[in-house]
């Protein structure tokens, strides 16, 4: 299905955790992994990081990014160096700016759903957009015929996310590279969301990253998901591309400039320690996968449940008659138990399905809400 250009929609996502993020008693639509406090993130710091810690001067930064910061995330990929990094606050700017630059009148771009709103709604905003769904009834996969035949002459950008929020799907790394090949074979840019790239159920299912695979490809990540430190609001777009990371510098001239000096010190932290926090949050999510299949097994009739293949978002399907937007909504007026409905998922360009909800499995200690969760369904 194609549609036509748009101006942006309320992001129902970010309006429905406007009313209730900050005031559900139990979060269980969270996106990102177990969070550090401030000590736990200085300690993990050497000392030439430290130092530039307690030495740091507040004043304006490199609208590049921090030397250092892009050092260590340079250091994430195996043909990217610290030039060919663009650092950006948080991974929504990177996809706006991406997307501005990339794209305009007459040009054509391919989404595959489901897929964060924005995603879908910059692009359209901006040219003709067509849709590919993954197949929820072939475990989530990427139909590759489907993204070719989608292909025009005038298609400029192919955008994934793989892990994907919010189905956790990670597709097999020849139909990645494949996906790469057929960009490459008639000049587009793929523009490659690996948000959640570390957390693997099985690290051999680890997808290479599109920036190693590609000259022109862009690799987006940010520090908030897979290392759980959304405040720091630190992400960036890697890309061998010089000439069009000069084009997205002098984007970001026209919205933050710059990022903030004391988030760009604790993100080189956090990166340079990365394996080490990765670990431990993969660790939680292998600790509370059990305790979500036991939950899901108790209340068989009323859902179908799968684990993610990596990331730390699910997408189960809830079965009762009530559909899944009065449970979402009376579960959590009656509970306090956040989940975030199909309709956060909505897609202008591809059927997606009405019926699921996505939870979170990354943070640590899911027990009190999925206690308060339990004792809400058994009274019903």
């Amino acid at each position: 299905m194609t549609t036509t250009m748009a101006q942006l929609p309320d992001f129902r996502l970010e309006t429905y955790f406007s009313r209730w993020e900050f005031t559900a008693r139990h979060h269980l639509a969270a996106s990102d992994a177990q969070t550090m406090t401030m000590a736990e993130i200085l300690a993990l710091a050497g000392p030439e990081d430290r130092e530039a810690w307690d030495t740091l001067a507040l004043g304006y930064t490199e609208t590049f990014g921090d030397p250092g910061l892009r050092r260590a995330i340079a250091g994430m990929y195996d043909r990217v160096e610290a030039d060919d990094v663009l650092c950006f606050g948080g991974a929504q700017e990177a996809i706006n700016l991406a997307m501005q630059v990339l794209l305009g009148p007459g040009d054509h771009a391919v989404v595959v759903t489901p897929c964060y709103q924005s995603a879908e709604t910059i692009p359209l905003s901006l040219c003709e957009v067509t849709g590919v769904a993954l197949d929820e009834h072939e475990d989530w996969a990427l139909d590759l015929d489907a993204v070719e035949a989608a292909l025009r002459p005038n298609t400029r950008v192919v955008s994934v996310n793989f892990p994907n929020n919010p189905t956790g799907k990670v597709i097999p790394a020849a139909d990645f590279a494949r996906l790469v090949e057929l960009c490459e074979e008639r000049g587009i840019r793929l523009f490659s969301d690996e948000v959640y790239r570390g957390l693997e159920a099985d690290p051999a299912r680890t997808l290479p990253q599109a920036a190693d695979l590609s000259q022109s490809a862009l690799s987006l990540n940010v520090v908030s998901k897979s290392l759980g430190l959304a405040g720091l609001r630190i992400g960036w777009i890697a890309c061998r591309d010089r000439e069009l990371r000069s084009r997205l510098e002098r984007a970001k001239h026209y919205t933050t400039i710059c990022n903030s000096a004391p988030s760009e010190i604790l993100a080189r932290i956090a990166v340079t320690a990365r394996e080490s926090i990765l670990a431990r949050n993969r660790a939680i999510i292998a600790e509370n996968t059990p305790r979500f299949d036991a939950f899901f097994a108790e209340f068989g009739d009323l859902f179908e449940w799968r684990a993610p293949d990596g990331g730390c978002a699910a997408f189960p399907r809830y079965l009762g008659a009530d559909g899944v937007e009065a449970f979402c909504a009376g579960l959590v007026e009656e509970a306090g138990v956040l989940l975030l409905p199909a309709s956060a998922y909505r897609s202008e360009l591809t059927p997606t399905p009405t019926d699921r909800f996505r939870l979170g499995i990354g943070r640590r200690d899911p027990g009190p809400a999925l206690e308060a969760f339990g004792d809400w369904l058994r009274k019903r």
